[in-house]
């Protein structure tokens, strides 16, 4: 396993989940680098799609199948990860890739180590009981064109997100917060409910801050951040309600890097409005980034102000849509989403 930052875990009374963020830590980092070499390599790299049509990569199947085998030597073993190995059951070309990303970091992963590794995240989540909930590349269309995309993993327990890491191999915290430009080797984020959030570069571990929202007043242009992608978040819906504010400046990028952004001081707000009806945001999208916010100081809720509800299933069901907001500017943003009209 990797070297990962030695915390004062002093406020922190709970001895397992401070063993449990420790070994989370490690299992990030270290696939974080698979990621960042295969993103390194994009002519190579497999992909085929899912059902939806949304694509799956080498790069996903490794990152499950590393974290799949690492849990095994956790107290907390169950799973709800995006991804499943069927396709890979039927594609011996592209289970040979990700063999060969896995073994790189456990050489002796075998073929069936890998499809039984990447098939533990098919627990069904729920209110009881203690789980971990992965999306293995988060973003994975801002992977396959180079941009920005994050390995969200999150510790929940009845429910309540208790711990969240993201490994975000183009976010360089220290060099470009805003996630504008590609930094790799990128950094990692780590939260705890009521332990706050922190920060590091992947190659500087020792050097860890503690990451905070920014100061913002009702006079400052709003800076927002939301998906690339007008199928993750309505673009015209985001256009109508930063109308109110003194100014607005937006950057656009990929995954649950757009909490980290938020949480480091970079941007204001994240908004990803809902573009369908009847769509339900998946657990594994927003635990860990979620937290990450709402530990810097940010309010994270659902477009109608209620807290994300990670109870049910794979599924926000009881949610529609997220905001995630500076206090000063939350209460502003789903006031004026009631009087757009928007549901």
């Amino acid at each position: 396993m990797v070297e990962t930052p030695s915390f004062d875990w002093s406020d922190m009374s709970n001895e397992e989940l401070k063993s449990l963020s420790d070994s989370a830590c490690a299992m990030i980092t270290e696939a974080s680098g698979v990621a960042e070499r295969l993103a390194r390599d994009l002519a190579s790299v497999g992909s085929v799609s899912k059902d939806d049509k949304s694509p799956v990569t080498v790069a996903d199947f490794a990152v499950q199948a590393i974290v799949g085998l690492r849990l095994r030597d956790c107290c907390v073993t169950d799973m709800v990860g995006e991804e499943d190995a069927s396709r890979l059951r039927t594609d011996e070309h592209l289970l040979a890739q990700v063999h060969e990303a896995v073994r790189s970091v456990i050489p002796d992963a075998d073929a069936d180590d890998i499809l039984e590794a990447i098939d533990s995240g098919n627990h069904e989540g729920g209110s009881t009981g203690r789980f971990w909930t992965l999306d293995p590349i988060d973003g994975t269309k801002g992977f396959l064109r180079g941009g920005q995309f994050a390995l969200a993993l999150a510790l929940i327990s009845d429910g309540v997100v208790e711990m969240g890491v993201l490994g975000l191999s183009h976010w360089g915290m220290h060099l470009d917060p805003s996630g504008a430009t590609v930094r790799p080797p990128g950094s990692i984020c780590l939260a705890t409910r009521g332990g706050g959030a922190h920060g590091w570069s992947i190659d500087q571990p020792e050097q860890v801050s503690r990451l905070q929202v920014a100061d913002w007043s009702s006079d400052s242009i709003l800076r927002t951040c939301e998906s690339v992608e007008s199928g993750h978040s309505s673009h015209d819906a985001s256009a109508r309600i930063v109308e109110i504010f003194s100014g607005h400046e937006a950057v656009r990028l990929d995954s649950q890097t757009k909490y980290a952004v938020v949480a480091s001081g970079a941007a204001d707000a994240y908004l990803r409005l809902p573009t369908r009806p009847g769509y339900v945001e998946r657990i594994w999208d927003h635990a860990a980034g979620a937290l990450v916010a709402s530990e810097s100081g940010a309010i994270v809720s659902d477009i109608h102000g209620r807290e994300l509800d990670f109870s049910h299933g794979c599924g926000l069901e009881k949610n529609r849509g997220v905001i995630c907001a500076v206090p000063a500017a939350h209460e502003r943003i789903i006031d004026r989403i009631s009087e757009t009209g928007l549901s």
